[in-house]
């Protein structure tokens, strides 16, 4: 409901009281919806549609954790973006080996494997004409091309079955990708991996030396651009240390309870 209000300001949803909105939720009465509101800084007689930017966070972040805490099942997808070099394979490779409840989406992609990847486990990579035929067919939730280069996939087929059989599920994708989960699946939690530097983020695009400098410079003028995305997201994660940034991100996949 949220996200349709935040969307559409004059529709139905976004015409609603945040009040209203609040009340409807179990568990939650008139007195203590006056608390959160004032605890969200939100003004009694505002609207769904109406929130800032801010305020939209803070009572996105407020009712997801609230349902979870109240019994809630934690965000069945979650969807991990970020600029370039940030680490979100990084992060990804780690819950993969150390949180296998987490089910981790495999995109497929026109780029030639980088050293170390491994076909079927880190990606798809296919051709140019496999991913036109993907795509005609319906077999891909988002595709994007990135860098002005390479095109990106999530197939479309083992997210939702993994879904419906009660798994969570990570997408580790592009900025462009992300907004295109939303658009069709809503439910998405989006997921915002934050380097803690730009200097440090910087320091990782070079470090790595899989592009020339031609490219890394390329690569990080899209950053900037990349990082200014960040308020389109449920969540911020700040990669100091991979295990760290791994945690947090589970964590926001499972049942939390008992914090009000």
């Amino acid at each position: 409901m949220l996200r349709v209000a935040y969307d559409d300001p004059e529709g139905v949803e976004g015409r609603l009281r945040v009040s209203e909105f609040l009340t409807s939720i179990p568990a939650i009465g008139q007195t203590k919806c006056t608390r959160i509101m004032e605890e969200l800084q939100i003004a009694n007689s505002k609207r769904l549609g109406g929130l800032g930017r801010l305020q939209r966070r803070r009572l996105r972040e407020f009712t997801a954790g609230w349902i979870a805490d109240h019994g809630g099942t934690g965000d069945r997808l979650v969807v991990l973006a970020g600029p370039t070099a940030v680490g979100k394979g990084t992060v990804a490779g780690y819950i993969r080996e150390h949180h296998p409840e987490v089910k981790l989406s495999v995109s497929a992609t026109t780029r030639a494997p980088r050293p170390g990847e491994v076909e079927g486990e880190h990606y798809f990579f296919v051709s140019d004409d496999e991913f036109d035929r993907m795509i005609a067919a319906g077999e891909l939730l988002e595709w994007a091309t990135v860098h002005n280069a390479y095109r990106y996939g999530t197939p479309r087929g083992p997210v939702e079955e993994a879904i419906a059989a009660g798994s969570s599920v990570l997408l580790e994708i592009d900025i462009q990708g992300a907004r295109s989960v939303r658009r069709a699946m809503p439910e998405a939690t989006l997921v915002f991996l934050l380097p803690p530097t730009w200097d440090e983020l910087v320091r990782r695009l070079v470090g790595r030396g899989t592009e020339s400098p031609a490219e890394q410079q390329r690569r990080l003028e899209t950053a900037k651009v990349e990082l200014a995305a960040v308020e389109d997201f449920d969540h911020q994660v700040v990669n100091h240390e991979v295990r760290e940034a791994a945690q947090k991100v589970v964590d926001l996949m499972r049942p939390r309870r008992g914090r009000r």
